[in-house]
């Protein structure tokens, strides 16, 4: 369905795509992850005909649409900022697609009202944005997006600017609406978990370029660099050699045992506590511990390591 060949962005002498390669199969949704900077609102205006590529082309269904207008291309785009049209009330922002497309207004209405459905607003279509959550917005945003029916959807960090509580709830909501429609979408964020929840692969970029490709369990047992393992929260255990939060094994010193290092951080992130300890050889190491009496920082501690969770880069 959407396939990017070579993609190489530079602004001023400096690429922000670097020969980038990515494939979206039809009804697939792949996630893309990247820290800042590494390319991916780059790429992602690329596909949408906002950015032109220095060299590289973009093709949707097999067809070259790297010279199409961004109006043409029958992509839909969901952006942090929701982008929408604050003079408008929910039902003209969501119609507005359609109304580009001389849509009937019976088939404007109808497909309004199965959107908002679908999104948990229904009732919404007379209610000024200013009335809108933060949330609420945002689902306005993706109706928008989804109403042309367009052949792929762009999400641009879509729960970027929500607080946590919404953006676990509009979390789950995605993962369903993307089920029922069976959408073709890329899903731009820094965000391992909204990733792997929503990814049927993954695709982590770096510097402007694809460094893996995977589902969500192939990336996380398989890294295949340096980068990526950092990247995903793997510890560096000596070179070539990462360790898996969950395989590190942290327990109190007993008795007049010496032990192996001293807690630096605990810090609880829902069911686990992430536990940083300061090995007596300078190394620090990152623990997943989900027990409720856990180590605390300035305690010293035993460390083993589960050769299950430890990955070796060739």
């Amino acid at each position: 369905m959407l396939r990017i060949e070579d993609v190489t962005v530079r602004f001023g002498g400096k690429a922000a795509l670097d020969g980038a390669m990515l494939e979206v199969g039809e009804g697939e949704v792949v996630a893309l992850l990247g820290p800042s900077g590494s390319g991916k609102s780059t790429l992602l205006r690329v596909i949408a005909g906002l950015q032109r590529p220095d060299s590289g082309r973009v093709l949707i269904d097999g067809a070259d649409a790297t010279a199409v207008p961004p109006h043409r291309r029958g992509i839909g785009v969901v952006f942090q900022d929701q982008a929408l049209f604050p003079h408008r009330d929910v039902q003209g922002n969501v119609a507005f697609g359609l109304r580009m497309q001389d849509a009937p207004r019976k088939t404007r209405t109808r497909r309004v009202s199965e959107l908002l459905e679908l999104v948990g607003l229904a009732g919404f279509e007379r209610r000024s944005l200013a009335t809108l959550s933060g949330g609420e917005r945002q689902r306005v945003a993706l109706a928008r997006a989804l109403a042309p029916s367009p052949r792929v959807l762009l999400l641009d960090e879509p729960l970027g600017s929500l607080d946590r509580r919404l953006r676990d709830r509009l979390l789950e909501d995605l993962e369903q609406i993307f089920d029922v429609l069976d959408v073709t979408a890329l899903y731009i964020t820094h965000d391992l978990r909204e990733a792997f929840a929503l990814g049927d692969r993954v695709a982590i970029l770096n510097e402007g370029r694809i460094e893996q490709t995977g589902t969500p369990d192939e990336v996380w047992a398989s890294p295949s660099s340096e980068f990526v393992a950092t990247f995903l929260g793997l510890t560096q255990v000596r070179d070539g050699v990462f360790a898996r939060p969950e395989a590190v094994i942290v327990r109190p010193v007993a008795g007049s045992t010496a032990g192996d290092g001293v807690v630096k951080d605990a810090v609880r992130e829902g069911p686990t506590v992430r536990v940083v300890v300061r090995l007596d050889g300078g190394e620090t190491l990152e623990a997943a511990v989900a027990a409720v009496d856990h180590p605390r920082p300035g305690d010293r501690v035993q460390v083993e390591l589960d050769p299950a969770g430890v990955v070796e880069l060739e």
